[in-house]
């Protein structure tokens, strides 16, 4: 009886810790929807560009060209992945419909497995969206370009982001993404592409 009860005990523990796991790893693959850098360097240059949202000509093109390249750094990261190579350091590279480029340091590794897919596209496409929210609602941006529309639709500026960002991070979980490119959390085995699959 004592060993049907800890065989029990066992299997509800390890169901309990798979649970988890998959939980864990869920919200570990909301990390990588937005590269942390991008956001930190919006965050940080925007009040800076916006002239805290007081803005003339010039720091609307500034504010303009901020939002483009973290938009184009977001979409960007998405196509990148890094492998350990034969000499045992980390390579970055880009993500083509052959493999990585460039691949140095490959010898023993098969980069034909970092090839392109449709969810690199989808990745990108939800980064976008969720960087375009956040960077086009930034008190500082709306300040400067549409300061009417603060005041007059402050309740869409307050549910829109969470919205989007649920929307975006239930997709991002049931199909997450498997790269490990610039601006992403590595992991311990990059080279197992055996889980990669979208």
């Amino acid at each position: 009886m004592s060993e049907s009860g800890s065989t029990s005990k066992t299997s509800t523990s390890k169901g309990a810790s798979t649970v988890s796991g998959k939980a864990f790893s869920g919200v570990g693959n909301l990390v990588k929807l937005l590269p942390t850098g991008t956001v930190f360097l919006f965050q940080f240059l925007s009040p800076l560009v916006t002239n805290s949202g007081h803005c003339n000509t010039v720091n609307k093109y500034l504010s303009g060209i901020l939002l483009v390249v973290c938009g184009f750094n977001c979409a960007f990261t998405s196509f990148t992945d890094s492998y350990t190579g034969s000499d045992g350091q980390r390579h970055y590279g880009i993500v083509t419909t052959t493999g990585l480029w460039p691949s140095p340091a490959s010898d023993s590794i098969d980069l034909s497995a970092y090839k392109l897919r449709f969810g690199d596209f989808v990745h990108a496409s939800l980064s976008v969206i969720v960087f375009a929210v956040l960077g086009l609602l930034d008190t500082n941006i709306v300040s400067c370009f549409y300061p009417e529309f603060e005041s007059s639709e402050k309740i869409l500026m307050q549910v829109l982001p969470p919205i989007i960002g649920a929307v975006s991070g239930t997709v991002f979980m049931i199909f997450p993404s498997y790269r490990h490119g610039i601006g992403y959390p590595t992991s311990s085995d990059t080279n197992d592409t055996s889980e990669k699959s979208t």
